[in-house]
């Protein structure tokens, strides 16, 4: 086997939210070296004269950020053994980093799994924080939450969490109706954890004033929510109005019309995080998995409630999820955006783009969207 020092991306479509267009990408030492447009170096090797693979063709863009993932390649991120597995099933998919989303679990069971994560997130540079996903969320739209789980965000519960996810907990999903859902979200965002409204019966005026209140996401826009009518246009109106908050959007085919997803990325540009709320079935073979403390049946494309019902996250992966938006016509810079820099802003990291100097964590693509190659730093 050779073993190359460098590799060389020629004749390649070079795709980050700063631009589409063609040229060539050279990575060296884990990192990218050069980048132009137009026709490669006449020498792969570099300066250096070190031997480089050469690559031709294909889409080549940053590696994606996912914000909302619950499991995959047959196992959940509720058991903190396996969340390694998850990572790597989903690095195959082009994910890059992901925010490990808990369901609906009593408070203690959310305080020993936010404790037992907290070194996985210190030491794997792939997990970006944990997501809980309840149990403040609205009975009516549950969806697949297991009822017994939810509760109002007392202020105790609140800081219970918090002490638990220092440094571990990043985001939460919380419904701003219930009991002291305003003054949970101040005293989130206050430190430092970002609060998406979800799973709510809010109307527009209520879900504003959570914006106001430091929200700054809407969680899986148009499902588990009001939608948009004309006399009542609900939260999706609220969020697309607030002008900075994010829209997590599910296109997997199932979630979201492609007409309505369409009108998300016109209406916010920017501001669309496009992600999987993937779970165990993704990645894996068609059967029956858990998510939380409920029972899912996964076929292809579809997670659903054992025995028929609601849907339970999805088995989408973040290449695929591009895929389906080129397929449906958004423009090929939002929605690479929508996978790297908007979910990047949300969390406070840099923007991931193909720069020099750049960490080499890229995902080489086929013109239809499907996996060609991962390139991970160093490897």
């Amino acid at each position: 086997m050779t073993l190359f020092a460098q590799t060389l991306f020629a004749q390649t479509r070079l795709l980050d939210s700063a631009g589409d267009r063609t040229g060539w990408l050279r990575v060296a030492g884990g990192r990218i070296a050069a980048l132009g447009e137009g026709s490669s170096p006449a020498v792969p090797g570099g300066d250096d004269g070190d031997v480089a693979e050469v690559v031709r063709g294909g889409i080549l863009a940053p590696a994606f950020l996912d914000l909302h993932v619950h499991g995959g390649g047959g196992a959940s991120v509720d058991r903190p053994e396996a969340v390694g597995g998850v990572l790597d099933a989903h690095a195959a998919g082009g994910t890059g980093g992901a925010v490990l989303s808990l369901v609906s679990a009593p408070l203690d069971a959310l305080v020993a799994l936010l404790t037992a994560l907290r070194p996985i997130v210190e030491r794997d540079p792939r997990v970006l924080g944990v997501h809980l996903e309840g149990p403040f969320l609205a009975p009516g739209r549950r969806g697949a939450h297991d009822p017994a789980a939810l509760a109002p965000p007392a202020p105790g519960a609140v800081d219970a969490l918090l002490e638990a996810g220092a440094g571990t907990l990043r985001r939460v999903t919380l419904a701003p109706e219930l009991p002291g859902g305003l003054d949970a979200i101040a005293r989130f965002a206050a430190a430092g954890v970002e609060v998406g409204v979800g799973h709510t019966e809010a109307d527009y005026d209520l879900t504003r004033e959570a914006f106001r209140r430091g929200a700054r996401s809407l969680t899986h826009a148009f499902n588990a929510m009001p939608g948009i009518l004309g006399r009542a246009p609900g939260p999706v109106a609220a969020a697309i109005d607030d002008g900075s908050a994010v829209l997590e959007l599910i296109l997997d085919g199932q979630h979201v019309a492609p007409g309505a997803a369409r009108l998300l990325f016109a209406a916010a540009p920017g501001r669309v995080a496009l992600v999987t709320d993937a779970m165990a079935g993704a990645c894996a073979a068609p059967g029956r998995y858990r998510l939380g403390t409920v029972e899912v049946d996964v076929t292809a494309e579809r997670a659903v409630l054992a025995g028929g019902g609601a849907l339970a996250g999805s088995t989408l992966t973040t290449a695929a999820a591009l895929a389906r938006a080129l397929r449906e016509g958004i423009d090929p810079v939002a929605a690479i955006a929508a996978l790297t820099t908007v979910p990047a802003a949300l969390l406070d990291r840099p923007a991931p783009l193909l720069q020099v100097g750049a960490v080499a964590d890229l995902v080489l693509l086929d013109e239809s969207g499907a996996v060609r190659r991962r390139i991970l730093p160093g490897r």
